[in-house]
């Protein structure tokens, strides 16, 4: 019997790092964070609270329980999600950003120059409007990442680190990347072709933060992919239509290829400029790991052996003696 009890308890439980197994931590996270979605909900709506903080209320939400998650389920330092304040994170913010804009301008101009797009309108909106949908898209391109790839890669990763580094990374990077794509399976014109390419966006996402080790070059360039798309083109945001724009692009062109009322994500532009992304990133992380030099990359080995809190506290208390 003594056997049977050890034998549940090291699957449920892993004693060397004093915290439950990768599959426990996840499902218990699941549960938190969709209390926490419901929960910021039902606040906005009791509060009355106006667009954008109605929308981004529960998203903040789902941030606040992602972090205690980590830090009371995962036993986590912030640092093992990818929030890294260290040399080199402001810069993988800025290419980050850069990139975004950079790839969607690629999108818009081969589009317009094949005539698949025209310009509609120029300067839709107003001022409110943008910082509006602005701050959603700061809001969301943080949060989603964290959940994403913090949690979500990080975690699988661990759990995989039986089969090796590389297989484990691996094969955390694809399940992130499916599952990021199935979350945006039910948005408004949705449809085969649009969930496989936001798997792919979630994937070269991912590339970034396997590479780095830290979360600022996928949040920069998730809100700069979202802003340009929306707001300097006006395209749909996976389904979404923006009501401001600085030029308002419309599709004339095959759904195939423009991504129809889905926007660029569901047509071959968009995985086009994925894969341009993805590119565009390893020469990144080349050119900045190698001082310019453009050595080799590989993946961060933070990512699938995290530090974990108590062994920090520890180390902090042996440091002071």
């Amino acid at each position: 019997m003594t056997g049977v009890v050890d034998a549940v308890r090291s699957a449920v439980w892993n004693a060397a790092e004093r915290r439950p197994r990768a599959p426990i931590r996840l499902a218990a996270a699941l549960v938190v964070i969709v209390v926490a979605l419901v929960a910021g909900g039902v606040a906005a709506g009791v509060l009355g609270l106006p667009v954008p903080l109605s929308t981004v209320l529960p998203m903040l939400a789902v941030a606040g329980a992602t972090l205690l998650a980590a830090r009371y389920v995962d036993i986590r330092t912030v640092a093992d999600l990818g929030l890294r304040r260290e040399p080199g994170w402001l810069a993988d913010l800025g290419a980050g950003l850069a990139l975004g804009v950079a790839l969607q301008t690629v999108v818009a101009g081969v589009g317009l120059a094949a005539g698949w797009f025209r310009v509609a309108d120029t300067l839709v909106g107003t001022a409110a409007g943008f910082g509006s949908v602005l701050l959603v898209f700061l809001v969301v391109g943080f949060y989603e990442e964290l959940v994403s790839r913090g949690l979500l890669l990080v975690n699988v990763a661990e759990g995989l680190r039986f089969a090796g580094e590389r297989v484990a990374v691996g094969g955390a990077l694809a399940v992130s990347a499916a599952v990021f794509g199935l979350l945006h399976a039910a948005n408004p014109g949705a449809s085969l072709a649009s969930t496989v390419g936001i798997t792919l966006a979630g994937a070269f996402l991912g590339v970034g933060f396997v590479l780095t080790g830290r979360l600022s070059f996928p949040v920069g360039v998730h809100v700069s992919w979202n802003a340009a798309q929306g707001l300097l083109y006006g395209f749909p945001v996976s389904g979404l239509g923006i009501d401001a724009a600085v030029v308002d692009l419309e599709s004339t062109g095959p759904a195939l290829v423009t991504g129809g009322s889905f926007g660029p994500e569901a047509g071959l532009l968009g995985v086009g400029a994925i894969v341009l992304g993805i590119a565009a990133t390893v020469a990144w992380v080349r050119y900045r790991e190698g001082d310019g030099r453009g050595i080799g990359v590989g993946l961060d080995p933070r990512i699938g052996s995290p530090t974990l809190r108590w062994r920090t506290e520890r180390n902090r208390e042996e440091g002071s003696k």
